[in-house]
C-alpha cells in the first residue's frame, strides 16, 4: 500500500485560510502578473500565520498528488484539478474544506488507521454502540473508537486501538473465570467484577470507574500498579499513575447519547463536544471562558450549537459544514 506522512494542520483562523486558498487559486490559473506575486509575498511575510496557511497548502496539496490509485485519490486529485476551472466562490469553500478540514481528515485518518475496518469493532465519529459478548460483557463503543477482541482459554482481553469504552463485565465465563484485561497504549487494566470506562487519549489512559473496582498496571513501571475503587478515576501512562479523584456523576452520560455540562467551561465543552462530530469546531479565545450547563443531545450537534448561540452572547459561523468557529456575538 502506498503510504504518505501525514501533515499537521495548524491552528488557522478562517478567513486566514479563506484568502490563502484564493491566492493559490490566482497562482495555479497561470495568469499571476509580477505585481501580484508581489503582493502575494507581502501578505505571506505579513503575520506568521499568513505563511504557515500557505505552506499547509503546499504540503497538502503534494501530498494529495502523490497519492497512490484508488477512490480516495482519485477524488482529492480531481479537487485540486477543478479547483482552478469552477466558480470561484464554490472554488475557495471546496478547497478551504480539502486542505484544512478535508486535508485534516485524511491526515488523521492515514495517521491512525482510520476508519480502522480491521478491527473487530468500532464506531464512526458521533457514533455510539452498545456490543454484547459471548462471556456476558457488555462493551459500549463510544464515538470514532475501535478495539480488537483477544480471547483465549486463558483469558478475556479487549485491545482499544483509540477512543473509548464503557465495560460492564460477564460472568458467563463457566467455573473457572478467565481474567478480563484491557490494553491501552500504556497499560492494562483489570476489572473484579465491575463496571467501568477507559479512554485512549493521545499520551495517557483515562479510566473510571462506576461499580466494583479495577486494577492498573502500567507497561513500562509494574511496580506503580494500584487499584481504583467505585467513584475514582485517574490517568496512566507507561510509567506512572496519576493522583486518583472522584468520579463526575454524569461520566458515562455518553453511554445514553447525552453531554451533560455542569459549568464547564465553553472551550471545554467544545472540544467535547468536536469528538461527535466530522470537521474542525473552534473557540475563539475572547468566549473560551464563558461556562455552559445542561444536558445536551449528542446526535444533534447542530442543534447543541445552534442552543449555545441562543442561551449565550454567541454567534456560530460555519464556513463550511465541517468548519465552525464559535465566537462572541457581535455588539
Amino acid at each position: 500500500m502506498h503510504t504518505v506522512p501525514p501533515a499537521i494542520v495548524p491552528d488557522i483562523a478562517p478567513d486566514i485560510a479563506h484568502r490563502a486558498v484564493e491566492w493559490w487559486l490566482d497562482l495555479g490559473s497561470g495568469a499571476i502578473t509580477p505585481a501580484q506575486r508581489k503582493a502575494l509575498d507581502a501578505w505571506r511575510a505579513e503575520h506568521a500565520d499568513h505563511e504557515r496557511a500557505w505552506q499547509h497548502i503546499q504540503t497538502v496539496s503534494q501530498r494529495f498528488q502523490s497519492l497512490g490509485q484508488g477512490a480516495s485519490a482519485h477524488a482529492a486529485r480531481t479537487a485540486l484539478t477543478r479547483g482552478v476551472s469552477r466558480g470561484r466562490r464554490s472554488s475557495v469553500k471546496a478547497l478551504v474544506a480539502l486542505f484544512f478540514v478535508g486535508g485534516a481528515t485524511w491526515s488523521a485518518r492515514h495517521r491512525l488507521g482510520w476508519p480502522d475496518w480491521s478491527a473487530d469493532m468500532h464506531t464512526a465519529t458521533g457514533e455510539i454502540r452498545t456490543f454484547a459478548l459471548d462471556d456476558g460483557t457488555a462493551l459500549t463503543l463510544n464515538t470514532a473508537s475501535s478495539v480488537d477482541l483477544r480471547f483465549s482459554a486463558s483469558e478475556r482481553r479487549i485491545v482499544l486501538r483509540r477512543g473509548e469504552i464503557m465495560v460492564v463485565t460477564g460472568h458467563r465465563d463457566g467455573t473457572h473465570a478467565r481474567p478480563f484485561i484491557v490494553q491501552t497504549a500504556q497499560g492494562t487494566a483489570t476489572p473484579l467484577g465491575t463496571r467501568f470506562s477507559v479512554q485512549q487519549r493521545q499520551d495517557d489512559t483515562r479510566l473510571a470507574v462506576f461499580e466494583g473496582a479495577v486494577r492498573i498496571v502500567p507497561d513500562d513501571a509494574p511496580a506503580a500498579a494500584c487499584t481504583l475503587h467505585s467513584g475514582e478515576s485517574a490517568r496512566f501512562t507507561a510509567t506512572a499513575v496519576s493522583d486518583v479523584q472522584s468520579v463526575a456523576n454524569d461520566a458515562s452520560a455518553w453511554t445514553q447519547g447525552m453531554l451533560v455540562a455542569n459549568d464547564m467551561r465553553l472551550g471545554d465543552f467544545l472540544g467535547e463536544l468536536a469528538r461527535y462530530r466530522e470537521g474542525v469546531v473552534r473557540c475563539d479565545p475572547r468566549a473560551a471562558s464563558l461556562r455552559v450547563s445542561g444536558t445536551y443531545l449528542l446526535a444533534d450537534t447542530d442543534g447543541v450549537l445552534d442552543t449555545l448561540s441562543r442561551a449565550l452572547p454567541l454567534r456560530v459561523d460555519y464556513l463550511t459544514r465541517f468548519w465552525v468557529t464559535v465566537s462572541p456575538a457581535r455588539g
